[in-house]
């Protein structure tokens, strides 16, 4: 299925985004720690999880038909949402990726961002093994 099915499919784009670079190691390896320019931080991740859609106060449930095509969806993107909060809120908004990705509870993060990247970019008929997009394509795919 295309992105663009759903009535906030920019919303699911961005959230898609958060998840994909979340999920992704060698991303994180290659671009996080060395601080490479136009994707973001770890925190800049975890708050387009949850800016637009306020996912850290209310399940993803309520989002099914407009962001997520099914509770399936939701109840993945719940787990990787409580996930990667617990993340911020343990090691610091401002704390570098280092901090972030040398964490014990850093793989589990990864892990349930994964999980939920796959389904979603699996669900909109893309490889969830392609490379992240940078934030300035994510712009352009999201224009109004």
């Amino acid at each position: 299925m295309p992105l663009n099915d759903l009535p906030w499919w920019r919303w699911r784009a961005r959230l898609r985004s958060a998840l994909h670079m979340l999920s992704d190691p060698a991303f994180q390896q290659e671009t996080w720690l060395t601080g490479r320019e136009g994707y973001g931080d770890v925190t800049d991740a975890v708050y387009r999880l949850v800016e637009d859609t306020w996912l850290d106060r209310w399940s993803a449930e309520k989002y099914i038909g407009t962001v997520l095509r099914d509770s399936a969806e939701a109840a993945l993107v719940d787990v990787a949402v409580l996930r990667a909060v617990q993340m911020l809120h343990e090691v610091g908004a401002d704390a570098p990726a280092s901090a972030y990705l040398g964490h014990p509870g850093w793989p589990e993060t990864v892990r349930a961002a994964r999980e939920a990247h796959v389904v979603l970019a699996s669900g909109d008929g893309d490889d969830p093994d392609a490379s992240p997009k940078s934030l300035d394509v994510l712009r352009i795919l999201t224009r109004l």
